[in-house]
C-alpha cells in the first residue's frame, strides 16, 4: 500500500485472444486513477505463470490482482485469489470472455481500465470439477472434446471454434453419464453436459441463463443426443437465453454432483480440456473470491439476483400448487371408490 492508494497487479498474457497486447501498457499507464491506485504490470511468459504471479501478490498482501487476457488468464489468477482478502479485477482480451460479460465488465479495455477506477468489491462463488477451480463453467462431453480440439489449433478466435465444433460434431459420439446428487440418481445419454457458475459459455452463449455466481449452486445442463435439423433451434435459443426451454435440454441445481461414465475422457474448465478418471465430482464453493465490479452495474447486479430469486420462487410455488393439486385429485378419487363400496355395500344390506 501507498498511503490510501491500493495496490494493483495487472497481470497481461500476451497471447490471449486475437488482437496484439502491446497497447495495453501505455492505456494501463494512461488511464489507471493515480490517486486510487500504485500498480505493476507484469507478462506472462508460459502456462501456469499467472497462478504464480497472483499467488505472489497474495503474499504481498496486494489489494487486487487484474487479469488482462481470456477465461484461461483470469481462471489462472482468481485460483490464487480464492479464500484470501486479494480481489480479482478483468480487463477482457480474449475469445469468449464468459466471466467479464457476467460481471458486465465492458468489453473494450479504455472502458473496462475506466470501470475498475470506479468499481467496487463483490464476493462470488467458484466451483471446482476434480479439484481444478472454475469460475464461469465446467462440463463433460463435446464441449469439452472441441476445447481439446481447440487448445491444439494454433489460431484462436470464435471463427476457430465454430470450425472445430462443426467437423468434430460429425463423428462425435455421445456418452451415457450416471448422475448423483444428494437426493436423486439418474441416468442420461447426452451429447455434453455443463455445469454452470456463471450462466455462459463466453461469446453471449448463455448454457445455463439463470445461472447466478453467489447463489452457492451448480446450474446442470445436459443436452441429449440431436439431429442437424435440431441445430438452427438450438443455436438460436442457446444465444437467446432460452435454451433451456428445449424439450432436448433437462435442467436443475445442486450444490455437489458425482459422475460416472463407461471410460476416462476429457473435461473442461473455464473452456480449459484435461484428460480425467472415468468418474468426475463437482462441487459449488460459496462466497470465496473478492472480485471488482463496475459500479454503475451493481444495481443491475442486484435486481438481476432478485429477479432469479423471483422466478425460482415462482416455480417453487407452481410445483408446490401442482403436488396439492395432485394430492387433492387422489383424495377426491379415493373418496368416490370409498362412496361407491359404501353404496353398493347398502345395496346388498337392503
Amino acid at each position: 500500500m501507498n498511503g490510501n492508494k491500493k495496490s494493483v497487479v495487472f497481470v497481461v498474457n500476451p497471447i490471449s485472444g486475437t488482437r496484439s497486447k502491446r497497447f495495453i501498457y501505455s492505456l494501463i499507464n494512461k488511464l489507471t486513477d493515480r490517486e486510487k491506485f500504485s500498480w505493476e504490470i507484469i507478462k506472462t511468459e508460459k502456462v501456469g505463470h499467472a497462478v504464480e504471479i497472483a499467488a505472489q501478490a497474495v503474499r504481498n498482501s496486494t489489494d487486487i490482482v487484474v487479469a488482462i487476457g481470456g477465461d484461461g488468464t483470469v481462471n489462472e489468477v482468481a485460483r490464487s485469489l480464492v479464500h484470501t482478502r486479494t480481489a480479482l479485477g478483468v480487463i477482457p482480451c480474449g475469445s469468449g470472455n464468459g466471466l467479464a460479460r457476467h460481471l458486465q465488465i465492458p468489453l473494450e479495455p479504455h472502458r473496462a481500465i475506466a470501470a475498475l477506477n470506479e468499481s467496487i468489491m463483490g464476493t462470488i462463488d467458484y466451483g471446482k470439477i476434480n479439484e481444478m477451480p472454475f469460475f464461469c463453467t465446467c462440463g463433460l462431453g463435446f464441449d469439452a472434446f472441441v476445447s481439446m480440439k481447440f487448445a491444439t489449433a494454433g489460431k484462436r478466435g470464435v471463427l476457430t471454434y465454430v470450425e472445430k465444433a462443426l467437423r468434430e460434431y460429425l463423428t462425435y459420439e455421445p456418452e451415457t453419464y450416471e448422475l448423483e446428487t444428494a437426493d436423486r440418481k439418474v441416468k442420461y445419454k447426452a451429447f455434453l453436459l455443463a455445469c454452470g457458475n456463471a450462466a455462459q459459455y463466453g461469446n453471449n452463449a448463455y448454457i445455463a441463463p439463470h445461472a447466478m455466481i453467489t447463489d452457492g449452486l451448480l446450474d446442470v445442463t445436459i443436452l441429449e443426443p440431436f439431429t442437424m435439423l435440431d441445430v438452427p433451434t438450438l443455436a438460436f435459443q442457446l444465444f437467446n437465453k432460452t435454451i433451456d426451454q428445449n424439450d432436448l435440454i433437462k435442467t436443475f441445481r445442486c450444490k455437489s454432483l458425482y459422475i460416472s461414465r463407461d471410460r476416462p475422457g476429457v473435461i473442461h474448465f473455464d473452456g480449459d480440456p484435461m484428460m480425467s478418471q472415468k468418474d468426475v465430482r463437482i462441487e459449488m464453493i460459496r462466497q470465496s473470491l473478492n472480485v471488482m465490479i463496475p459500479r454503475e452495474k451493481a444495481s443491475t447486479t442486484v435486481l438481476q439476483k432478485a429477479s432469479d430469486y423471483l422466478m425460482e420462487l415462482k416455480m417453487m410455488n407452481e410445483l408446490i400448487s401442482k403436488n396439492i393439486l395432485e394430492k387433492n385429485k387422489l383424495i377426491i378419487r379415493r373418496n368416490k371408490r370409498l362412496i361407491k363400496r359404501i353404496i353398493e355395500n347398502g345395496r346388498i344390506i337392503k
